[in-house]
């Protein structure tokens, strides 16, 4: 018989799972295609035939009766390092999938797993020649990750962050707001390479558009006017480590430039600098806004883009992810009691109430719903009433335009355009029309939101689609009052 590899004799897959069914149907499936299989639900008879040089490949799950597969992994690379090994479980964390990744496994899938996907890895594995990575076993400890969630969704970013681990590729994080885009980017330094070095954070939507450059190139004494010592920037504090550009869709289009300039020379000047300082730092970037619309409007860069975009990571909003919602609710509830509030438990049809409403905060909303449920009730079991109770309050209040607005927006382009045209006839300057609308539409716009988010800021700017300290600008200029909408 010949193999799917054209081997004279079929490829020995060794198999070792604790579940007779799973064991089963990988030999029935392995078999069909060709393979020859040895199963066992015995950690220790798995290593006698690996000592024994038995076997051309392993599939190994994690829990069994003597021995935890994750463990086997290393000693088996001692003796053999040439033979793949890919890990099965059903605990689908994320310290599971960069534990398997990082003790040498070809490839690590949770379970329940789709046949053909293991049976594609199987023929990957077999035909492909083996590398000599160097395995290094770091001190990991899961808590401190407080990334939650098994749905496939999230089983998807910790096979591709387990992969990352080791490199220096640039990453992309996509997201909503509230979705844990910078706990994801905290995970990839805390478990990378450059562990060891420092991570630095820096909100592009938070610094002001004249100072961004200077708070990332850094700037010499004397540079401009209020310069009157050298300021290190983000680049050379990070140096060695990670820096994490969060909501870099604010980024404005000048300090675009200098960054890909960066990521394409590999070194960067301080503002009044004259001496190239090179950027020894991984870039790590996220944002809730769609970069390629941006793009499309002229605000964003698209080389920058193709620089920066080089791993996509999406992570889920959490209407998509439910199944996740129990096991965050619990861990934001023992977040409670650690900082000192009384334990909760949520019955189970509370949880079916929480599961099913959107969360547009997604996880962030979640755990501030949680936070307060701990701290306003004094009934232990929290249930269906006191979810509705407070979903309610957090619903937006439905009030009408024309409260505010008084006219259509038809009616106020047709206005202004008529004025336009008539002070061009009568040959009087007027500013374009584009600006007029804007100034005219955007105050009751931004008075409508934040009657319908009470008032609440930080939900009128994700509503709106702003950061909150460009929205806290233009409350000031166009004097709204925040509480109650238009003064």
């Amino acid at each position: 018989m010949t193999s799917p590899q054209g081997r004279s004799n079929p490829a020995v897959i060794l198999v070792a799972d604790d579940d007779r069914a799973i064991r089963t149907v990988l030999t029935q499936a392995l078999v069909r295609q060709g393979y020859e299989v040895r199963a066992t639900s015995s950690a220790a008879t798995l290593w006698r035939w690996v000592a024994d040089g038995q076997g051309d490949l392993v599939i190994t799950d994690v829990i069994m009766p003597e021995e935890n597969g994750l463990d086997l992994v290393p000693r088996i690379k001692q003796i053999r390092p040439d033979l793949r090994i890919i890990v099965v479980s059903a605990q689908n964390t994320l310290m599971t999938a960069i534990k398997a990744t990082e003790r040498g496994a070809f490839e690590y899938l949770p379970k329940p797993f789709d046949l053909k996907d293991l049976i594609q890895i199987v023929q990957r594995a077999l035909a492909e020649p083996a590398p000599k990575p160097e395995y290094v076993e770091p001190d990991h400890s899961e808590e401190v990750l407080h990334i939650i969630g098994r749905s496939p969704a999230m089983q998807d970013i910790y096979r591709t962050m387990a992969r990352l681990m080791s490199t220096d590729l640039t990453v992309m994080i996509l997201g909503e707001s509230g979705t844990g885009k910078e706990l994801i980017a905290r995970a990839l330094h805390e478990y990378g390479k450059r562990r060891n070095g420092p991570l630095i954070a820096v909100n592009m939507a938070a610094i002001p558009k004249e100072l961004i450059e200077s708070e990332l190139f850094g700037h010499e004494r004397g540079a401009f006017t209020g310069a009157v010592s050298r300021l290190s920037g983000r680049f050379e504090q990070a140096q060695g480590g990670t820096l994490f550009l969060d909501e870099i869709g604010d980024m404005p289009s000048e300090a675009q430039t200098r960054l890909l300039r960066v990521l394409q020379e590999g070194e960067y000047l301080t503002v009044g600098g004259r001496t190239p300082i090179k950027a020894d730092v991984r870039i790590i970037a996220a944002t809730h806004r769609d970069l390629r619309a941006l793009i499309g409007q002229g605000q964003f860069r698209e080389d920058l883009y193709y620089r920066l975009n080089v791993v996509p990571i999406r992570v889920p909003p959490l209407r998509e992810r439910t199944e996740d919602i129990p096991a965050l609710a619990r861990h934001f509830i023992a977040q409670a009691v650690e900082s000192g509030l009384p334990r909760k438990l949520i019955d189970p049809a509370a949880m079916q109430r929480l599961q099913a409403h959107r969360l547009p905060g997604n996880v962030r909303e979640l755990e501030n719903l949680v936070r307060r449920l701990c701290a306003l009730y004094s009934e232990e079991v929290i249930d269906v009433g006191a979810i509705d109770a407070e979903l309610a309050e957090a619903r937006p209040v439905p009030i009408h335009s024309e409260e505010v607005v008084g006219e259509g927006l038809g009616a106020v382009v047709e206005r202004h355009l008529r004025e336009y045209f008539a002070a061009h006839v009568d040959g009087i300057p007027a500013s374009g029309v584009y600006d007029r609308v804007v100034r005219e539409v955007e105050r009751p716009l931004i008075a409508l939101s934040l009657a319908a988010t009470r008032g609440n800021q930080l939900k009128a700017a994700e509503l709106l689609g702003l950061n909150r300290n460009t929205l806290r600008k233009k409350i000031r200029e166009l004097d709204i009052q925040p509480a109650r909408g238009l003064k």
